[in-house]
């Protein structure tokens, strides 16, 4: 190799290299967190929508640009409350979240949490995703006039280079059939931290449940699937070991409806 060819080779890596970086500063860090209650008569579903309505109208205040409010409609380990917000790196989180625990309508709603007689959710869990590099951030979904029900789904993958091919066919495909077969993307993330890793989450929109079956008998049967799916390395049983769904209804003040 001569030393212009070094020069160029080194020059391309360093473009690479920034690109990806750059594209890495562009993917938001989306977090999922489970309000868990007791299926019972004591009002923790009430109470923790409460607290979570309050907390909907601080993230609007402290400039939160993408957050959701959900309920199950069909999910394990209910009832819950989900919550989705969408930050544009780890320093927005923590700035982000002290405005947000700060402001004087959330402070009241904190206090009145803790003093409520009993408990008002049982567990929470959180779950932190990084956006894909064709889908960085949460999208919001065109206004309807009745809300949607919304699907999260679940892809496990054996490695975390299965899980990188998988990725890659949501960014060079997979999304746009979506959009085509009439579903409404929300958000496509890979776990940072959370259980079951390596996996990644993403969420879809449909008008209903029956909508919800028509789009996907449409999606499966699409020749751009059929074709991505038969790519050598990208078939289901080499990319992804275990599938799992949640269906939600949006909460009355959630932004993503």
């Amino acid at each position: 190799m001569t030393r212009r060819e070094a020069f160029a080779v080194t020059a391309a890596a360093g473009i690479a290299t920034h690109a990806m970086q750059a594209q890495t500063r562009n993917r938001h860090l989306l977090e999922l967190t489970y309000y868990y209650c007791r299926n019972s008569a004591d009002g923790q579903m009430q109470r923790t929508t409460d607290f979570l309505k309050a907390m909907a109208a601080a993230a609007d205040k402290a400039g939160v640009k993408g957050h959701g409010y959900f309920g199950q409609l069909v999910a394990p380990k209910g009832p819950f409350v989900l919550t989705l917000m969408s930050f544009p790196s780890a320093a927005a989180i923590e700035e982000q979240k002290r405005e947000i625990f700060a402001e004087s309508g959330m402070r009241k709603a904190v206090a009145k949490l803790n003093s409520d007689a009993g408990l008002s959710f049982t567990r929470v869990e959180a779950r932190l995703l990084r956006g894909f590099p064709g889908f960085p951030d949460l999208e919001l979904p065109k206004p309807k006039e009745n809300s949607r029900v919304f699907e999260l789904r679940t892809y496990e993958s054996n490695t975390f280079g299965t899980l990188g091919r998988k990725i890659g066919m949501f960014d060079n495909g997979e999304v746009d059939i979506f959009r085509k077969v009439g579903m409404a993307p929300v958000f496509f993330g890979e776990t940072i931290y959370g259980p079951d890793m390596p996996n990644l989450t993403y969420m879809l929109g449909y008008d209903s449940l029956g909508h919800r079956e028509k789009t996907w008998s449409d999606f499966v049967s699409h020749p751009e699937w059929v074709k991505l799916r038969a790519t050598p390395g990208l078939s289901d049983p080499e990319v992804v070991s275990n599938i799992s769904s949640t269906f939600l209804r949006p909460l009355p003040f959630s932004p993503v409806r």
